[in-house]
């Protein structure tokens, strides 16, 4: 299922209306990719922007009776978080809630915050390399907090690289048994 702006949702798009954001021909050409955050905060929707196409699922959800934490229509997950302590602990719940499904989360992209990486957090991550696809860090780019737009903004390399990264390592890893193909 295609996680739709809110206006779909409530009825007030009619068919053949662009929407705002609305994917492109040449868009689908990159391959779709489906960002989660493991919590508030991690800067899901600003990584969203950054890797465009892409989906903002928001927070990932403990699943319900029947219902998988995600729908993610066979795009690769990148479920995004923060280099905290506790995010660490929310990214292994997030983890947890993904796979209780038999999805599996293609890239795990931790975000710094700007300050050192507690030991406690880092130890964390390490034991969830081993059940994500790939792990990307996320430098700290003090040019998002002045933008507007994300996508807009003047990245540094380092940043760059890291947004091309993780778009790679979604793409390459995906998931298991399932190929994504933009054109059907």
């Amino acid at each position: 299922m295609r996680p739709m702006p809110a206006q779909v949702r409530r009825g007030t798009v009619r068919p053949g209306m662009a929407l705002p954001g609305a994917v492109t021909s040449s868009d689908e050409d990159l391959g779709e990719i489906a960002v989660a955050g493991a919590h508030g905060g991690a800067g899901t929707t600003t990584l969203a922007a950054l890797l465009h196409p892409a989906w903002d699922l928001g927070v990932v959800q403990r699943p319900g009776r029947g219902s998988p934490a995600v729908r993610t229509g066979g795009r690769p997950i990148v479920l995004v978080t923060r280099n905290t302590t506790t995010a660490a602990a929310r990214a292994t719940a997030a983890v947890n809630a993904v796979g209780w499904y038999g999805e599996r989360v293609a890239v795990l992209a931790i975000v710094s915050d700007g300050m050192p990486e507690p030991a406690a957090a880092s130890y964390r991550f390490q034991l969830l390399a081993a059940r994500v696809g790939g792990v990307v860090r996320v430098p700290f780019i003090a040019a998002l907090r002045a933008a507007d737009d994300p996508a807009q903004a003047d990245l540094p390399r380092r940043a760059r690289r890291s947004i091309a990264g993780i778009r790679a390592e979604a793409l390459s890893r995906g998931r298991p048994g399932v190929h994504y193909d933009p054109h059907p």
